[in-house]
C-alpha cells in the first residue's frame, strides 16, 4: 500500500509511462528503498563518463527542507559501475552473486552479512589489542542479529557509540553484556535522517553511508545500497564534523538508560547543539567547533 510520498510516486510513473518513457518499479516483493541516480555523458574531452549520485535521503524537494542528510556525487569507476551493476539487479532481477557489487553493500544480497561481519572484525581486533571502535548513526535499531553482534563486541572490548533517533531495543551500559555501548538521540530543528557508519578497523578507519537502518526490513526485505566514502576530505568531514557533532550535543541530546529510558545529556556552561553548528558550518565554511570542555 502506497503511503507517505509513494502515492505520488505512482502517479508520477503512469505519467511518466504515458509520456513513452520507460519506467521500471523495481523487484517485485521488496520495496526500492536505495537513493541512486546514474548518468552517462560524454565530455568536452571526448570521452564517456559515468557520473553517480548515492544518498541517504529521498530525491523530495519537500523533506529535503527538514531532513538531514547527506550524500556523494563520484565519477570513481569502481563506484559508477557497481551502480550500474545494481541498476541491472532493479530493473532485471540480474544478480551476478554477491562480489558484482563490490565496493557497494546491497540488501537483501549482501548488507547484512556484511555489516556483521564489519562489527566481528572490530571484536576480533579488540580481542587482539588492537584500537576497536563503532559509531554508527541511524533512524532505528530494532535487528536481532545485529544487536548481539554489538553486545558480543561489547564484551570483547569494543568501544561503540550509536546515535539512533528513533526505535533501539539495544539496552545500553548493562553490566557484562553492553557497559561499552552509549546510545544518544537527537531531536532538534530538523529531523535525524542521515544513516553513517564508522569503523575504527585497527589504524585504518572505514566509513560507509546509506540508505539502510539496522532493521530486519531493511537487511532482508528491501533493496538499500550502503556505500563507501573512501576519499579522505569527505570521510574527515563525516567523522570529524558531522559524527564529532552529534556525540558532543548536549542541547538536543537524550542519552538511553539500561531500562530503556531516556534523560537529558549533562549540558555545558556554554551548551552545544549539533544542528545549530552544521548550519554555521554551512554559512561559514572555516567555522571551528568550540573545543570540548
Amino acid at each position: 500500500m502506497a503511503r507517505f510520498d509513494e502515492a505520488s510516486n505512482i502517479r508520477w510513473a503512469r505519467e511518466l509511462e504515458d509520456a513513452g518513457v520507460q519506467v521500471y518499479h523495481g523487484i517485485f516483493g521488496y520495496k526500492t528503498h536505495c537513493k541512486l541516480a546514474l548518468l552517462v555523458r560524454r565530455d568536452p574531452d571526448g570521452e564517456l563518463r559515468s557520473y553517480a549520485h548515492l544518498g541517504t535521503g529521498n530525491y523530495n524537494p519537500s523533506t529535503a527542507r527538514f531532513y538531514t542528510d547527506v550524500s556523494l556525487l563520484t565519477a570513481r569507476p569502481e563506484l559508477t559501475e557497481a551502480v550500474q551493476r545494481v541498476f541491472r539487479y532493479l530493473t532485471a532481477e540480474w544478480d551476478a552473486g554477491p562480489e558484482a557489487y563490490r565496493p557497494l553493500m546491497v540488501a537483501p544480497v549482501t548488507l547484512a552479512t556484511d555489516f556483521l561481519a564489519l562489527i566481528g572484525r572490530e571484536t576480533e581486533h579488540a580481542k587482539a589489542g588492537r584500537p576497536a571502535r563503532i559509531i554508527a548513526k541511524m533512524n532505528a535499531l530494532i535487528d536481532l542479529k545485529t544487536i548481539d553482534a554489538l553486545y558480543a563486541a561489547s564484551q570483547a572490548g569494543v568501544e561503540i557509540d550509536l546515535i539512533i533517533r528513533g526505535m533501539c531495543t539495544l539496552r545500553p551500559g548493562i553490566h557484562g553484556l553492553s557497559n561499552r555501548i552509549r546510545v544518544r538521540s537527537i531531536v532538534g530543528r530538523f529531523l535525524e535522517h542521515s544513516r553513517i557508519f564508522w569503523f575504527q578497523n585497527g589504524d585504518s578507519p572505514e566509513i560507509f553511508s546509506g540508505s539502510a537502518d539496522w532493521m530486519q526490513r531493511n537487511l532482508y526485505e528491501r533493496c538499500e545500497v550502503v556505500f563507501p566514502v573512501v576519499d579522505e576530505v569527505s570521510a574527515s568531514r563525516l567523522r570529524n564534523e558531522i559524527l564529532e557533532a552529534y556525540l558532543r550535543d548536549d542541547t538536543k541530546a537524550r542519552l538511553m538508560q539500561p531500562d530503556g529510558g531516556y534523560v537529558r545529556a549533562p549540558r555545558t556552561d556554554a551548551g552545544f547543539a549539533a544542528q545549530s553548528w552544521l548550519m554555521e558550518r554551512a554559512h561559514e565554511p572555516d567555522a571551528e567547533m568550540p573545543p570540548a570542555n
